[in-house]
C-alpha cells in the first residue's frame, strides 16, 4: 500500500512525503528547517521516521532545506551526480547517487527515476511503487517527452504540474526574460500541456489526480480544475478519480492508494 502527502507545492517551497509500509521518503525539501519540522508535524510525521530524502533538482524551492534536515536527523540523501554538483549545500549525512535511467529500492519502496527537460544540471522525476500500486510525480518540466509518457502510463495516482496559464503568463507582471524561461522547453508545464499528458497516458487505474506547483500569479484554481476534470470524460476510466490541487501553504493531507 502506498500513501502520500504534500508539505507544500509552489515557487516558495516544495516537499512531498511518500510512505510504503514502514518506509517513508521525502521528495525534495525547499523549506527552512523549522518550517519543514512544523509542516511534518501537521502531517503527523516525525523527521526521525524519514528513511531517505530524494532530490529532483538543485533549484532552491526544491533543495534549500535538504542539507540541514539530513544532518540534524541523519537522513541519507539520493540525487543525481549533476544535481549534487549544482546544489549549494551538499554536506549530507550520507550521499547516494541516482542513475536517472535505473530503478532502485529503499526498503519496502520501489523507486523509478526518469530524466526530464528542465533548466537544471541533471533533473529527474519519479514513479514510486509497492506491489502493483504506482504513484507518479511530474513537476518542473518544460515539455513532454516519450520517456515521460511511458513512465506515467497506468499509474494509480499522479501529481502533475499545472504551473501557468499561457495567456495569464504573457499578460502578467513577470519580466520578459522570466516569462520566456517559464514558457520555454526547459521551464514549466502550462495547463494545456498538463491536459496533453492526461490525453496521452493510460488512466484506467487512476485513483488520485493532483495539480502541483501552481503559480500564484500566472494561474487560477478554476482553470486548473477544469483541465484536471477532463480526465472524467475519458472512455476508459471505470472508476471515480479524486481530483484536487496542492497549495503552497498547506500542500495536501495524506492520501492512500487502495
Amino acid at each position: 500500500m502506498l500513501s502520500f502527502a504534500s508539505l507544500g507545492s509552489g515557487s516558495k517551497g516544495n516537499a512531498t512525503l511518500i510512505r510504503s509500509g514502514n518506509t517513508t521518503v521525502l521528495l525534495d525539501c525547499g523549506f527552512a528547517l523549522y518550517e519543514t519540522e512544523k509542516r511534518l508535524s501537521r502531517l503527523d510525521c516525525n523527521a526521525k521516521s524519514i528513511d531517505a530524502i530524494l532530490v529532483t533538482h538543485e533549484h532552491g524551492d526544491h533543495s534549500s532545506g535538504v542539507g540541514k534536515l539530513s544532518r540534524k536527523y541523519n537522513i541519507p540523501v539520493w540525487l543525481t551526480a549533476g544535481t549534487h554538483h549544482a546544489c549549494k549545500d551538499t554536506k549530507f549525512s550520507s550521499t547516494h547517487f541516482i542513475d536517472p535511467h535505473t530503478s532502485f529500492q529503499i526498503d519496502e519502496m520501489g523507486i523509478h527515476p526518469f530524466p526530464v527537460p528542465h533548466d537544471a544540471r541533471e533533473p529527474c522525476q519519479f514513479v514510486f511503487s509497492r506491489n502493483n500500486h504506482r504513484l507518479g510525480i511530474l513537476t518542473d518540466v518544460g515539455n513532454i517527452t516519450p520517456c515521460i509518457v511511458e513512465n506515467l502510463n497506468g499509474v494509480d495516482a499522479l501529481l502533475l504540474e499545472c504551473n501557468y496559464d499561457d495567456h495569464k503568463l504573457r499578460t502578467g507582471p513577470y519580466p520578459q526574460g522570466l516569462k520566456n524561461r517559464v514558457a520555454g522547453n526547459y521551464g514549466h508545464l502550462d495547463n494545456q500541456q498538463a491536459k496533453f499528458i492526461l490525453d496521452k497516458i493510460e488512466t484506467k487505474n487512476l485513483q488520485f489526480l493532483i495539480g502541483m506547483h501552481m503559480s500564484e500569479k500566472n494561474n487560477h484554481l478554476d482553470e486548473v480544475m477544469n483541465v484536471l476534470s477532463t480526465i472524467k470524460t475519458k472512455e476508459n476510466n471505470s472508476q471515480a478519480v479524486d481530483i484536487s490541487i496542492a497549495c503552497q501553504k498547506n500542500g495536501f493531507n495524506w492520501k492512500k492508494i487502495l
